[in-house]
């Protein structure tokens, strides 16, 4: 992981607290620019009267128009990056209102199984994958193999995914959700910036929250309505918004690509759950909805795939969620 939580936490204050600093101190900064110009004034009268003490003073001079440069270039620098935190645009959100739904599936598939009652708390997610558009917005690289603005990002690992998800968050003056490094990340749950959904959160919000209709897929049980995926996206993934949404208003949770869970892979429980995080002591993390190459049984709302969070390939993506306040 290139960017640790801990690091852009720190830095984030540092650079804050430096603009702040600057944006309050302008009017005195004038003042000691001004107060420059007066001293350099008498300095020059003085060398007129003392030509003996020329040498000294002009040299003098040279330091004090060297040090008020250094103030201007470091504060136009401080400026320039204040102003780049509050670039970009936020993602278009869907806030899903908290519940109980049954988790899994019992058509078969072992991965799904058992099926079990889970309960999640209100969170926002987005409405859309995130696109290449809104990542070079903030990772200023685009790993993509299929290059668009409004496609999603692609060929990202977990780790890229939390990294973006920090930085996004940082830079609308948010508050981290990770930090640690390697295997030993964690997340703050009760911070309001970005993440990636728990694979709960993720198969509630893809079945449509309180507003499911029991769809195989998300939104519907006709594939080719809701998602791009083997059988008619041409092999390639395509513009975000493409396909019909779901009832809560969200599109592409089945197809186009996999997306991210915060999860580790492991069994289900039995038991009923609230706000689960994901298993232990295995090192894959979740993927969920399927992809443009993937057949429509990969495209369920229940299917679980998995992969080692450092993996990234054209057919994996994620999209961000947020605590409801």
């Amino acid at each position: 992981m290139r960017l640790l939580d801990g690091f852009t936490r720190k830095n984030k204050e540092e650079r804050l607290s430096l603009s702040e600093f600057l944006a309050g101190q302008q009017p005195n900064t004038l003042g000691f620019l001004e107060s420059q110009e007066a001293t350099i004034e008498e300095i020059s009268n003085h060398e007129a009267e003392n030509p003996s003490q020329r040498k000294a003073s002009s040299l003098g001079k040279i330091m004090a128009l060297v040090v008020v440069l250094a103030i201007l270039i470091v504060g136009a620098g401080i400026m320039f990056h204040k102003n780049k935190q509050k670039t970009g645009n936020t993602p278009e959100m869907i806030l899903v209102e908290g519940g109980s739904f049954q988790m899994g599936s019992n058509d078969g598939d072992d991965y799904a199984e058992p099926i079990h009652k889970v309960t999640v708390s209100s969170f926002w997610i987005g409405k859309y994958e995130v696109t290449q558009k809104e990542w070079m917005e903030v990772m200023e690289y685009n790993p993509s193999e299929r290059k668009g603005e409004t496609l999603p990002v692609e060929n990202i690992s977990w780790y890229d995914a939390v990294e973006y998800c920090n930085e996004r968050s940082i830079r609308e003056g948010l508050t981290p959700c990770y930090s640690g490094s390697g295997s030993n990340i964690t997340c703050d749950w009760n911070a309001n910036g970005y993440r990636l959904p728990t694979e709960a959160e993720w198969e509630y919000a893809a079945r449509g929250g309180s507003k499911s209709k029991g769809y195989k897929y998300s939104g519907s049980d006709k594939i080719n309505t809701v998602a791009w995926h083997s059988g008619n996206s041409g092999r390639r993934t395509h513009e975000v918004g493409g396909k019909n949404p779901n009832k809560l208003g969200i599109h592409d949770m089945s197809g186009n690509v996999f997306e991210w869970c915060w999860d580790l892979y492991g069994s289900y429980p039995s038991g009923v759950q609230t706000n689960p995080h994901g298993a232990t002591g295995d090192s894959d993390r979740v993927l969920r909805g399927g992809c443009w190459d993937a057949s429509a049984g990969y495209c369920t709302v229940s299917y679980r795939g998995l992969n080692d969070a450092t993996s990234s390939y054209s057919d994996i993506g994620f999209r961000a969620c947020r605590v409801s306040p």
